[in-house]
């Protein structure tokens, strides 16, 4: 996949990273229900068994998956294929993923429930989300506890999602009652323990692999090619938008823009997103600027979802996560040339950030809710909301010294009304969680947010 191209390198050398979307999602969501019959039946154990010359029905009796609850763990594009395929089987589902509303799970025939509720219910548990910091070690030795005996895990997405060791010892207490696993937290798995448990199979990373997805990602592939090398079409980009080299240059300090402040609304935010937004102010007459949505989209999602995301495949992703997306544009700005609003609604909240261009390409957020601010979107940041009283710059600055952590920018902001200030530092490092509760500890400290944009 992707995780083998580095990607900022050749976007650094001038090459465009194209992939085909969708080309395999059929055959992993497949693989994971071909997976699940497999372990339920010990149909690997007994083709061992048989080839060996032995004869052990009883041994290896198994057990239906009528009527029983399958977790799905993740609701992208995979992971309803999953659950689509398991209702066909007659079997409950259940569904836990937090990037998408309940509404759109209920709406598809699901049960949305939380993750711990799923642990508890299920008979089966399969997982379908991407591999990164929040998802790493997801089952572990307290997940697996939660469970109900005799559970059953599927894992046909990433290595390192399921902690091998603690799956290890939950099959070997008896809380689960097999797994599994198509992916391992290193490929190819040497000898690992769990291949010494008999209530354990495995197949090679074999989840995209069939003729059928070989084959649509090939013609996929080829197309794309001769499409960039005939018509200069960017299709499917992961490191470019697709739009035309004239409007490119227009837009794109608004795309590096649109992109951070979606990186910065997701670290806002909380719960599942409902509406995105976007409102352009100003002089944006008679463009496009579809490619901008794309890029806040983009920026969104990533932090949200992750590898799943590019600049090409945001808006698709955002609609299968039923998630609705409004621009509209309106006349001159007051105190901008060109402003972009954008509010996202959550099932908990709302939240505002305004962007603009100083100059000709330096981006700026100008606004986060009620107040009014001038950051530079890159770097580590920390947000913190503290009362507007005296002390509480001084204070802050000395749990940072402290700390052997540099404030290399600051900027304040104050509400309306007066009682609160928002301030917004730039450090040369990441504010770690230690230092994060520090300043928590501080009395004038309402919340502090780090940030990476």
């Amino acid at each position: 996949g992707l995780d083998n191209v580095d990607i900022p390198e050749a976007t650094k050398h001038g090459i465009v990273v194209m992939n085909t979307p969708g080309g395999n999602v059929v055959t992993t969501a497949e693989h994971a229900i071909a997976m699940m019959m497999a372990l339920t039946r010990n149909i690997p154990q007994g083709t061992s068994s048989l080839k060996a010359g032995r004869w052990e029905k009883k041994k290896l009796q198994g057990r239906e998956i009528y009527n029983k609850i399958l977790g799905v763990v993740g609701y992208g594009n995979i992971g309803a294929i999953v659950a689509d395929r398991a209702r066909g089987l007659k079997m409950n589902v259940i569904v836990y993923d937090p990037n998408v509303t309940a509404e759109k799970i209920q709406k598809a025939g699901f049960e949305y429930v939380s993750l711990e509720e799923l642990y508890q219910r299920a008979d089966y548990i399969t997982i379908h989300v991407p591999k990164m910091k929040s998802t790493i070690g997801l089952l572990n030795k307290n997940a697996f506890h939660q469970m109900k005996d005799g559970v059953m895990v599927i894992n046909c997405a990433r290595g390192g999602i399921v902690d091998e060791a603690d799956l290890y010892e939950a099959i070997q207490s008896g809380k689960v009652a097999g797994a599994a696993l198509d992916v391992f937290e290193t490929e190819p798995p040497g000898q690992s323990p769990l291949f010494e448990l008999d209530t354990v199979i495995g197949t090679p990373h074999l989840g995209a692999s069939t003729k059928e997805a070989q084959t649509n990602v090939a013609v996929a592939v080829a197309e794309q090619i001769i499409a960039y090398l005939k018509h200069n079409t960017i299709i499917n980009a992961v490191n470019v938008p697709s739009v035309t080299g004239e409007l490119l240059k227009k837009l794109s300090p608004y795309l590096t823009l649109a992109d951070r402040m979606g990186c910065l609304q997701a670290q806002l935010i909380r719960g599942p997103v409902k509406e995105v937004i976007v409102e352009y102010t100003g002089d944006f007459q008679g463009l496009d600027l579809s490619p901008v949505t794309t890029a806040l989209l983009n920026g969104l999602l990533t932090m949200m979802i992750k590898d799943e995301v590019n600049p090409v495949n945001a808006p698709i992703i955002a609609k299968d996560m039923g998630i609705k997306v409004t621009e509209v544009t309106s006349g001159d700005s007051l105190d901008f040339t060109h402003l972009i609003s954008v509010k996202i609604i959550t099932t908990e909240m709302e939240n505002i950030v305004a962007g603009t261009i100083f100059g000709k390409n330096d981006p700026r957020i100008v606004q986060i809710n009620n107040f009014r601010l001038e950051i530079i979107p890159k770097g580590h940041l920390a947000l913190i909301h503290n009362m507007d009283k005296p002390g509480a710059i001084g204070s802050i600055g000395t749990v940072l010294g402290a700390n052997s952590l540099n404030i290399a920018r600051m900027q304040v902001g104050q509400e309306k009304d007066g009682e609160r200030n928002v301030i917004i530092l730039m450090t040369d490092t990441p504010i770690p969680d230690p230092v994060v509760k520090q300043l928590m500890d501080l009395p004038m400290i309402k919340t502090v947010i780090p940030l990476t944009l």
